[in-house]
């Protein structure tokens, strides 16, 4: 199936994408619409717990942003920059390197003023290095202190230099299992006044873990959908939360799922027969038409053109009611893309 005309050509002006997030992060935007219905609303998220069905379960991914940007030198005294994007084994990574046509191999790499050193192993094909860090038991100890904030490419800063503030910002209140390299950004929204107003309605949330890898930023750069080739992350849905997604599906209560790695997630267990077991490695690509098995509603951000992210909310909200979506958010001023504001796309009551 072609890429949906409707979206082909939407632009976000460059002024409309947040380069900061909100000092207080419950205050940004909440678009709001329903999957059967043609009305939008026009919110801000703190108010939440009041839109949403009493008998709604949320479901949110928990999974942590490592600090995995490293600025360097290489021996003769050119800067790099690299973003691990893989762990191997200790100490051996992956990484995307900005300036790798002057490494080779065996070349002694060093990060953050000689704080963290590598050595450069091997190109492969797709462009990455593999890195082999000195001292691979401490390497995630030091990563946690000279690493900074993978911040999508969009999101300008001073010399590179994301700072505290971004390490901070640039992560859920609810992240507790490292491994992402790019942030479930529909939860930075949430706050505990949130939770607590949402546990006051007596709604219900769980938690799973996809940790989001740098394939979530490739664009579509084909005709036709089909011939991209989707990435992989890995996930994991523990015990209590299939219990209580399996309860609440049984007693008909709808699933919104916080962001559209909880989809990804969901919606890969759901075709895989809702096994028992449940780490696995989500490569399902969510686009029109696609049925839905394990989720009902989604709370997601505003998402770049031609992306992945973009065809999963249009296939859950139809195309052509998705562009009108973004054409209402980019004539209203609404704050796109990782730090911005966000839309609700629930059932109808």
């Amino acid at each position: 199936m072609p890429y949906p005309l409707c979206l082909a050509d939407l632009r976000v002006p460059p002024s409309l994408i947040a380069q900061h997030p909100l000092s207080q992060r419950d205050d940004s935007r909440l678009m709001l619409s329903s999957r059967q219905g043609t009305e939008i609303g026009h919110h801000r998220f703190n108010e939440l717990p009041g839109l949403l069905p009493r008998a709604a379960l949320l479901v949110l991914n928990n999974s942590r942003v490592i600090p995995a940007r490293l600025t360097g030198r290489l021996p003769g005294g050119r800067a790099i920059e690299v973003l691990l994007v893989d762990e191997l084994a200790s100490g051996r990574w992956n990484a995307m390197v900005k300036g790798a046509r002057h490494i080779k191999p065996g070349m002694r790499l060093n990060f953050a003023q000689g704080a963290l050193a590598a050595e450069a192993l091997t190109r492969h094909a797709d462009g990455r290095w593999e890195l082999a860090f000195d001292d691979p038991h401490t390497m995630r100890q030091r990563l946690e202190v000279h690493g900074l904030a993978p911040l999508p490419p969009y999101i300008r800063r001073e010399n590179g230099d994301s700072g505290a503030g971004d390490r901070a910002a640039y992560q859920t209140c609810y992240a507790r299992h490292d491994g992402a390299i790019a942030a479930p950004t529909a939860g930075l929204h949430f706050t505990p006044r949130v939770f607590d107003a949402l546990g006051a309605r007596g709604i219900e949330w769980v938690e799973l873990t996809l940790h989001v890898g740098a394939g979530t930023f490739r664009p579509i750069q084909v005709e036709d959908p089909e011939d991209h080739v989707m990435h992989g992350e890995r996930y994991r849905i523990g015990a209590e939360t299939r219990r209580r997604i399996a309860a609440a599906r049984d007693a008909g209560r709808p699933v919104i799922a916080v962001g559209t790695t909880t989809v990804r997630a969901l919606e890969s267990w759901a075709a895989a027969g809702f096994p028992e077991e449940t780490d696995g490695v989500a490569e399902l690509f969510i686009r029109p038409p696609h049925a839905f098995l394990a989720v009902d509603g989604l709370i997601t951000n505003f998402h770049q053109p031609a992306s992945t992210l973009l065809l999963l909310v249009a296939a859950l909200l139809g195309a052509e009611r998705t562009r009108a979506a973004y054409d209402e958010a980019i004539a209203r001023g609404y704050r796109f893309f990782s730090y911005g504001d966000c839309m609700a796309i629930l059932p109808s009551s």
